[in-house]
C-alpha cells in the first residue's frame, strides 16, 4: 500500500472542487444508505433526519432504545444502554 502525502485544507469544499465534489458523493450516498435503513427500521425515521440527533430522532430512541445500526458513541439521556 503506498503512503500517500495529504494535508488538511480548512474549508477546502470552498477552495477545490475536487473536494466539494466528494463532499457531495458522501452525502448523497449516506442519505442513500439512510432511506434504505428506514426500510428496516421505520420507527426511528432514518429517511427523515437522515442519522443526525433531531428531535424526532432522540425522541425515537428514547421510545425504542438503540437499534443494531446506532453507532456505539451514539448517547441519548433517558434512552436504553447500548450494552
Amino acid at each position: 500500500v503506498p503512503i500517500l502525502k495529504m494535508r488538511t485544507v480548512i474549508k477546502g469544499d470552498e477552495k477545490f472542487n475536487c473536494i466539494k465534489l466528494a463532499s457531495i458523493m458522501a452525502k448523497v450516498t449516506r442519505d442513500r444508505y439512510m432511506v434504505k435503513l428506514h426500510e428496516a427500521y421505520p420507527d426511528y425515521g432514518f429517511k427523515k433526519h437522515k442519522g443526525y440527533g433531531t428531535e424526532y430522532h432522540i425522541k425515537a430512541v428514547k421510545k425504542y432504545g438503540y437499534s443494531d445500526v446506532h453507532r456505539r458513541s451514539f448517547k441519548v439521556k433517558g434512552a436504553q444502554s447500548i450494552i
